[in-house]
């Protein structure tokens, strides 16, 4: 059922600059220098009234059908015919923020060739290292970005703007962007990220100034609320499997092996969780939304050691943000970017799992492995390219269409526009009796890692 909140979907509707007025030049972009009535079919077009339900099963059509209410809806991404800015006039900024994530350079490329070839902007300008970039205290100065510039960027991994942390003055920024005369800015995050880019655009709106914000989403951890999916997630799974598998190998090569290996997940266990289905060598998943003990009788230590006992070797895999009840603080401590700093889950583990089996006198072969920053600084591949020349595209039209403070994400196999205020109410988790938790469970056939289970 959808949530009450969301009960009439007027709480999804997208800010307007204003009634788009221009014909788009997508009408009537010649084709490998041949003149074409348009250069995209007629049905590539969409326009506001294109809705994308939030809930597709019968049941909540039902439901809504009954009560006379329009179930909760996202505004379907994409072209529209008529467009908001002038593109001879267009200024646009697009800045990454955040952690690295593969597929950074991917979505600058796909923002960069969609605006210069299909909307003929021709000053597009890349802010460096995030936020600082548009702080004039902090000195970085502007790339000019071309398409020739970017054309080979999406073979390699990080961002070619560079990357921060940390808040600054809302304020501050918006009177950057004014001096600048941006009409656009592109803001490529996670949810710090997003939660900045939502304060820019409730300045510019305070002001009444005729600036477009539009969000893309980045979080390897796949995070973000309302979004299926986020780009370099797909890359970190395979990635991942990839660990997986060697941590595997290390654990048979001796006896009574144990291969642990902790992967990105700070508050959601979406990439553990998926690398260990798709792997299948992975015998105790451990992620943040779902308790577990170390020691009791049927706690971590008691089963790992029934499992070397009956196999030889077992595969561990721990989602940072897993455990943290284990660690003892007086002060929570926070990144630059006000997300809560995890305790070392990973290196805890392996010192309690080589602890014990010594003081047991069982002898224990442990590898620990932490790909976390090998994976963040990836290039894309080849599903998340695509993913991302998606992301960049629609995010090109909704803001030539004067769309702003909204989120470009994914929704039922459909690009939609989301209110960035609503993305960043909550953080998605996986749900400890959902489907993907419970084919985790199947495919490790790992027990509940309660102390007192039996």
């Amino acid at each position: 059922m959808a949530k009450k909140s969301f009960a009439d979907g007027r709480v999804l509707d997208i800010d307007n600059l204003g009634p788009p007025k221009i014909d788009s030049p997508l009408l009537g972009f010649p084709t490998f220098g041949q003149e074409t009535k348009e250069s995209i079919s007629p049905d590539a077009f969409t326009n506001d009234d294109n809705r994308i339900l939030m809930d597709a099963t019968l049941a909540t059509y039902e439901h809504f059908k009954k009560s006379g209410h329009p179930p909760a809806s996202f505004e379907q991404a994409g072209a529209r015919r008529k467009i908001y800015f002038d593109p001879s006039k267009v200024r646009a900024g697009i800045l990454t923020a955040g952690g690295l994530c593969p597929g950074l350079n991917d979505v600058i490329r796909s923002l960069v060739m969609t605006l210069y070839y299909r909307y003929q902007v021709k000053n597009i300008l890349g802010i460096k290292y995030g936020y600082q970039g548009l702080i004039p205290a902090f000195g970085h100065p502007l790339l000019q970005l071309t398409p020739d510039l970017v054309a080979e960027v999406h073979q390699f991994g990080g961002t070619i703007l560079g990357s921060s942390r940390g808040n600054q003055s809302v304020e501050e920024l918006v009177d950057s962007l004014e001096r600048l005369n941006m009409n656009i800015l592109f803001c490529i995050g996670g949810d710090g990220t997003l939660r900045g880019a939502n304060a820019i655009a409730m300045e510019i709106k305070k002001r009444g100034l005729k600036i477009a914000v539009v969000g893309i989403p980045k979080t390897i951890d796949n995070d973000i609320g309302l979004v299926s999916r986020s780009f370099g997630f797909e890359t970190a799974v395979a990635a991942a499997t990839e660990v997986i598998r060697s941590a595997h190998t290390e654990a048979l090569g001796a006896p009574f092996g144990v291969g642990l290996v902790k992967l990105m997940g700070r508050d959601s266990g979406f990439i553990a969780a998926t690398a260990a289905l798709a792997r299948g060598d992975a015998n105790f998943v451990l992620i943040p939304e779902v308790d577990f003990d170390i020691e009791g009788p049927g706690a971590l230590l008691a089963r790992l050691h029934d499992r070397l006992k009956s196999r030889g070797h077992a595969v561990i895999v721990v989602a940072e943000g897993a455990g943290q009840k284990f660690f003892e603080r007086e002060n929570v401590a926070k990144d630059a970017s006000g997300n809560i700093l995890k305790d070392d889950i990973g290196a805890y583990l392996a010192d309690v799992i080589k602890k014990h089996f010594k003081k047991i006198g069982q002898d224990l072969n442990l590898k620990y492995i932490d790909p976390s920053y090998i994976i963040r600084s990836a290039p894309a591949n080849p599903t998340d390219q695509v993913f991302c020349s998606f992301l960049g595209q629609k995010a090109a039209h909704a803001a030539m269409a004067g769309k702003t403070d909204v989120l470009i994400g994914s929704w039922n196999d459909h690009f939609v526009h989301v209110p960035i205020a609503m993305a960043i109410m909550e953080r998605k988790k996986v749900d400890p009796n959902g489907e993907l938790w419970n084919s985790v469970l199947e495919r490790t056939g790992q027990p509940d890692l309660s102390a007192m289970k039996p």
